[in-house]
């Protein structure tokens, strides 16, 4: 009797078994050509729902095909450990955020064990230990002697319920803390940061990497590279050193339509140039825009407001008093601070002119101008009028004649500026990596020495959050001596951001035990690049960015040889439920446990990659995934059942109903086959699981009417099924080990070359297909064997010969004789 398909027995035997002999562990000394297929790791959060898993499975599944290509595949898998969420969960639990970062390990290593991956466990980086973060702390001192470190007082985005700063990229929809929904507040603060903005240039470009357009497109509009100029406006007030304040523009054609500056409320100027009457305006003002997000002091739907400060600039250009005034959509950290309002032509400053009734002054005529007024700001390019010497110059050349006599008065000069801000690396946190700084009165910032580190975390740490890191109050952490005087002196008490944990655990896979040295640099150069990174597209602008930054900064200073970490990247898309995407919040999270211990992993892998372009994602459905089981058990029975083959002449008039011989129909078997492993090849190194799946199922259906039909000999039909498990393996990994050993084979089936189709094999069989009109001779067509009855009528219609004998007629009726004719009748 045969036996029953039981995938958890079978599951659980091949995981023991792939892990007792380390069959997924690599080296270095390997002949195969390498390839370093990395999916981002996951964060400790504590269950791995399917929505992980629609990241994971696939790329699994596509890792084991490149092994079984030939290639020395690394496929490591670690954990994003430090950070809010898991410090936030403590607290919440009351247990130390260590305690519920590695249960949480524990239960997701026992997860992505169930799941049948191939990763080589021996490498595994956990960023929260140690072991790891000391070079975490390593790095920030290389970063800190190659000046890209720096502490600077500035305003930062504040979560008054996280008690944290947030990186910009972490205030989301209308200002609000992507972490807890929380509106976001603006607080002064002295913080560490990362000079990211001295690669602007280089991050805009993604040369030599294939990367996801949309992907290139988010990383150049957020660096924001605007090339304009950078122009003087006098200032002279008693009392004052500043003689003059400078404005950024993109339209400096536009400069003698200046009518009014504005300054950012933060601006340092402002306090110095308030007028006695004004300052109680002003200061109120100021107080209610630091309430504010950046995103929401620049959203377009913020109606603009502003308050004049009593003060005047000089447009040396024009020799006109500009009034300055301050608004909350100008920012200190773009540009200069400071804005040259031109209304007739920015629709921001039209409307706050129209507010506040302030001068509109016309100065880029459009088209057909006749001198009226404007209804609206005109912003396209046209001709300089009220513009002096200017005057009748197209504005596109009137944008370089004024920067050339700026340049040549002395009163500006051409220059770029930038969206993107220095990467903001402190957080007043307890559950992240200590930044190795230390603070003496005589010395003032010292490194902490390479030999120290790693700066412990203390574990009797308070890490409930007070507003200031919980570091600070724990006395054995902060104080210490001075490296450099041996006088006392004070540590850091800010962690660091943890996008700095993840912006390098790629290189530690290459020699994770490495305990001289961060990386093996001769392993990093094998491995390194990545050759296919996948996870999702939110990672855009703050993961993908940070490590193709820290990976450019270590390339200078000589630590690695390359300038992109990820060769090539791929994200996929969501699995919904209820047409809503999983959270814990709404409640509709779907875990992998229960359908594996009733499906098997198998299927919920299978399930996963067909359910969806990979790319776009899908909507998860239980009777979907109790299809695919259907599939996989009708394989374990294609499989399993004898094989009895039975005379030519019954077997063909069952599978083709015409006479035949049994060599004809081995070659289309063998035609099937070839075109199966030819599609399914194609479709895994393009990553459309879906297709390959669907491929897999014809497969499959096909076989079983062979084998119903019995039309082939047992050697051609075992070499049919073996190719089958072979092309299956990488999706079920477990059944197709199974079934392979089932079927008398050397153990295992994932150390097996993949199969090569032979092109001529892969070819469609040609005849010959006779076209009639009225049962005359019209034309003759090659066309495939196997065409369909539509594809053969559609041919015959479409013929140019046949075209003559239906013009002007009436088609009565169609007649089809599969592969040999079509008739048709017409009147």
């Amino acid at each position: 009797m045969l036996a029953k398909y039981n995938p958890q027995e079978i599951e659980k035997k091949w995981q023991r078994r792939w892990a007792e002999d380390r069959l997924y562990e690599v080296t270095e000394d390997d002949t195969r050509p390498k390839l370093y297929a990395l999916t981002m790791f996951a964060y400790t959060s504590g269950d791995l729902h399917i929505g992980h898993w629609y990241a994971l499975a696939p790329s699994d599944v596509h890792a084991r095909f490149k092994r079984m290509q030939g290639y020395n595949v690394l496929h490591p898998m670690g954990f994003d450990a430090f950070g809010l969420p898991a410090e936030n969960a403590a607290i919440k639990r009351g247990i130390h955020p260590f305690t519920w970062t590695m249960q949480n390990i524990d239960n997701m290593r026992r997860q992505l064990r169930s799941m049948g991956t191939i990763y080589d466990w021996s490498r595994e980086v956990v960023t929260c230990l140690p072991e790891y973060y000391k070079w975490t702390q390593w790095f920030f001192l290389k970063l800190y002697e190659a000046g890209l470190a720096y502490r600077a007082k500035a305003p930062v985005n504040w979560c008054p319920r996280c008690q944290t700063v947030l990186a910009n990229e972490q205030v989301v929809g209308g200002g609000v803390c992507e972490r807890c929904g929380t509106a976001v507040i603006r607080r002064d603060l002295a913080q560490w940061f990362f000079r990211i903005t001295k690669y602007a240039d280089e991050l805009m470009q993604h040369d030599g990497i294939d990367w996801p357009e949309r992907i290139k497109i988010m990383q150049r509009n957020w660096v924001g590279k605007s090339v304009g100029a950078e122009i003087s406006f006098a200032l002279d007030c008693p009392g004052i050193d500043e003689k003059e304040i400078r404005v950024f523009t993109t339209r400096p054609d536009t400069a003698f339509g200046v009518t009014f500056m504005v300054l950012a409320p933060e601006h340092p100027l402002v306090a110095k140039l308030t007028s006695p009457e004004k300052k109680a305006e002003v200061e109120a003002y100021i107080t209610r825009s630091r309430r504010q997000s950046e995103i929401e002091r620049l959203s377009t739907e913020k109606e603009k407001d502003g308050v004049f400060i009593g003060a005047y600039v000089v447009n040396r250009l024009t020799g006109d008093k500009v009034p300055v005034w301050i608004a909350d959509y100008v920012l200190m950290s773009y540009g200069t601070g400071a804005v040259m309002a031109v209304p007739a032509h920015d629709e921001r400053d039209y409307a706050f002119a129209k507010k506040y009734n302030l001068p509109i002054k016309l100065v880029i005529a459009p088209p057909g101008w006749q001198g009226g007024k404007l209804a609206e700001a005109y912003t396209e390019p046209g001709t300089m009028v009220n513009s002096g010497q200017f005057d009748g110059l197209p504005s596109q050349q009137g944008i370089e004649a004024i920067c050339d006599f700026l340049e040549g008065k002395g009163w500006g000069k051409r220059a770029i500026t930038y969206r993107l801000r220095d990467w903001l690396i402190s957080r007043q946190r307890y559950w992240g990596a200590p930044i190795p700084m230390i603070y003496c009165e005589k010395c003032g910032i010292v490194p902490v020495p390479e030999e120290d580190l790693p700066v412990l975390l203390p574990e009797n740490a308070d890490f409930k959050p007070t507003g200031e890191s919980p570091l600070k109050y724990c006395e054995e952490f902060v104080n210490t001596t001075c490296p450099r005087c041996s006088a006392p002196a004070k540590r850091e008490t800010d962690t660091m951001d943890t996008f700095m944990c993840s912006s390098w655990y790629f290189l530690r896979y290459a020699s994770p035990h490495c305990d001289t040295a961060p990386f093996d640099a001769e392993k990093v150069k094998y491995w390194l690049p990545v050759d296919l990174y996948t996870g999702g597209a939110e990672h855009a602008v703050m993961h993908l960015f940070y490590a193709r930054f820290f990976i450019k900064a270590l390339r200078d200073m000589g630590l690695v040889s390359f300038s992109e970490p990820f060769s090539r990247l791929f994200n996929q898309g969501v699995i919904i439920v209820e047409k809503q995407k999983m959270s814990k919040s709404r409640g509709n999270v779907i875990t992998p446990d229960e359908y594996v211990s009733e499906l098997g992993a198998d299927a919920v892998r299978a399930y996963l990659m067909f359910v969806a372009p990979w790319e776009q994602g899908g909507e998860w459905d239980d009777s979907g995934i109790s299809g695919i089981s259907r599939w996989l058990n009708r394989v374990w029975n294609l499989v399993l059942e004898e094989y009895k083959p039975r005379t030519p002449d019954h077997a063909l008039e069952k599978l083709k109903g015409e006479q035949a011989d049994i060599e004809q129909v081995e070659r289309e078997l063998s035609r099937i086959t070839h075109q199966t492993i030819r599609k399914v090849t194609g479709d895994l190194e393009k990553l459309r699981f879906n297709t390959m799946i669907a491929a897999l199922m014809e497969f499959t259906n096909y076989l079983a009417k062979v084998k119903e039909a019995g039309s082939v000999t047992p050697s051609v039909w075992n070499e049919s099924i073996d190719i089958l498990l072979l092309l299956l393996a990488p999706t079920a990994p477990h059944l197709a080990e199974e079934l392979w050993e089932r079927t008398g084979h050397n153990y295992s089936i994932h150390n097996q070359s993949w199969p090569q189709w032979d092109e001529e094999l892969a070819k469609d069989e040609e005849v010959t297909l006779v076209v009639q009109v009225n049962g005359k001779l019209r034309d003759k067509i090659i066309v495939p064997a196997g065409i369909t009855e539509a594809e053969a009528k559609k041919l015959a219609l479409e013929s140019q010969r046949v075209k003559a004998y239906l013009k002007d007629k009436v088609t009565l009726k169609e007649i089809y004789v599969p592969g040999k004719l079509v008739n048709l009748v017409v009147r």
